[in-house]
């Protein structure tokens, strides 16, 4: 299966974007990404002009002046997270300062900004403008009259005054619902809307709904949920795989899908390392041993291996994978990586990464093998017996990508039989495993519950990100994660 492996969403590996400036712009390639899809493509400028909607004239007004423009509130913090895109705003009115109005142009002063600016869909009952709040400085296109003053189409109705863009999500709380914090996050910019809600109402809140926000990969969706919902225009993913998602369907409704790579990387990086140091020192072993109430002494010959200065193997050089290389890189190990595109000498050098252009010259060569790729047909039982049978008897697998990556029958045969020494996944098929499943009685394997990117920091991130996508959509603005289906 080598070198053919099908493309991630972005960048130049499976795992997400490393020309994001969180991953140090270390430059892009053919793009495989960890959600799926071809590579992300930045939006089309958003089109003022097109539409029906009314023309509301505006007067000329000094755009370009000498002072500088006023901040936006809530742009720094996304901004300084280093991810493209549109910033969310806090929910405050922008107004027309009256220094800046026109004579004669009362009725326009207390317009509020977005109005002014011409942006499609604005969220009316706080004023908030997107296009003054997005880092790529979208222009709105001006028509002259006559009378000589300023037009803008805004292309679509507003909404009416005081509502909020209507956002479908599973529940908030309880086990599989939108944490809380998040969901109060969400209600700052949408109105949010529970599945139970929608079947409750479903003809009186169908045209409403705009957006679904897929949250542990709830509600799922499939045809009907889509046939429901006629001015559905986003659905967003929070996280970075999409395999749940049927986005060729999906695409053929005229929806839009994004997810969330930017926010993923660091703390998916860190607990891959986290399983491998876990793994090669015992750890979970050892805790077992030292709080056993049958412990009476500790075994000298009770021995681990050391990760510094060992080889590393990783399958997947994306945003994920180059990060892990970084980390490793501190550890002084020999990092070998197998990617669908080699990357720049540069990037390569700044990590000291090799590229195996074969995946079996990677398996056989590594102490430790990583697995950072995303769930495709190509990827599917992509280490199988075959690879597990060229790895080396001292090696041990860590997955931290999706669990069919593994052919998981062919993992227990080798985990039993001592072909490798031991493995550790913080991803299974499914999830949870049965309880009975030899997996969960033998000793070489640590198996954490998809915990990736469970931390506090990394999930208000997602969300922010989230977020950002849907404002996006809904302004016709560059979207900052868009997947497309292959």
């Amino acid at each position: 299966m080598g070198g053919d492996l099908a493309a991630e969403r972005t960048g130049t590996g499976w795992a997400g974007s490393p020309a994001s400036s969180l991953a140090g712009r270390p430059g892009r390639g053919e793009g495989e990404g960890e959600g799926g899809g071809k590579e992300r493509q930045p939006g089309a400028a958003a089109d003022w002009g097109r539409g029906s909607g009314a023309v509301i004239p505006v007067p000329e007004l000094p755009w370009k002046s000498s002072a500088p423009e006023p901040a936006v509130p809530g742009q720094a913090g996304l901004k300084e997270r280093g991810w493209p895109g549109v910033d969310v705003p806090d929910p405050e009115l922008f107004q027309l300062p009256r220094d800046r109005a026109v004579e004669g142009a009362s009725s326009e002063r207390n317009r509020p900004w977005s109005v002014l600016c011409g942006c499609r869909s604005v969220i009316a009952s706080h004023g908030l403008c997107c296009h003054r709040s997005v880092i790529y400085k979208q222009s709105c296109r001006m028509h002259q009259l006559s009378a000589g003053r300023r037009t803008i189409s805004t292309g679509t109705k507003v909404m009416a005054e005081g509502e909020l863009p209507a956002v479908l999500i599973l529940d908030i709380g309880g086990t599989h619902g939108v944490l809380e914090d998040l969901a109060a996050l969400l209600k700052k910019h949408f109105h949010l809307i529970t599945m139970k809600e929608f079947l409750g109402s479903k003809e009186e809140m169908r045209k409403k709904i705009q957006s679904v926000f897929v949250f542990e990969c709830r509600p799922t969706i499939d045809r009907e949920l889509l046939e429901s919902l006629p001015n559905l225009k986003v659905i967003v993913n929070s996280g970075v795989g999409v395999d749940h998602l049927d986005l060729k369907m999906i695409s053929s409704f005229g929806v839009k899908v994004t997810n969330t790579p930017h926010a993923v990387a660091d703390p998916t990086a860190d607990i891959g390392m986290a399983l491998m140091l876990a793994s090669a020192r015992r750890l979970v072993e050892g805790c077992h041993i030292a709080m056993s109430p049958d412990t009476k002494y500790f075994a000298v010959d009770w021995l681990g291996v050391e990760v510094t200065r060992a080889t590393l193997g990783i399958i997947g050089m994306g945003s994920i994978g180059y990060k892990v290389a970084q980390r490793a890189r501190a550890f002084n190990m020999r990092i070998l990586y197998h990617n669908r595109n080699q990357r720049r000498k540069e990037e390569e050098e700044a990590v000291g990464a090799h590229y195996c252009a074969k995946m079996e010259d990677l398996l056989q060569q590594s102490d430790f093998v990583m697995l950072v790729v995303n769930l495709t047909p190509e990827t599917h039982k992509l280490i199988g017996k075959k690879e597990l049978g060229l790895m080396k008897s001292t090696a041990t697998l860590i997955n931290i990508s999706r669990g069919a990556v593994i052919d998981q029958d062919a993992l227990v045969e080798a985990l039993q039989n001592k072909f490798i020494r031991a493995a550790a996944l913080d991803v299974t098929y499914p999830e949870p495993l049965p309880r009975d499943h030899p997996l969960l009685n033998l000793n070489n394997v640590i198996i954490t519950p998809h915990i990736g990117t469970a931390t506090v920091q990394a999930i208000r991130t997602m969300a922010e990100e989230a977020i950002a996508n849907m404002l996006a959509v809904l302004n016709d603005q560059p979207i900052p994660s868009e997947v497309f289906p292959k």
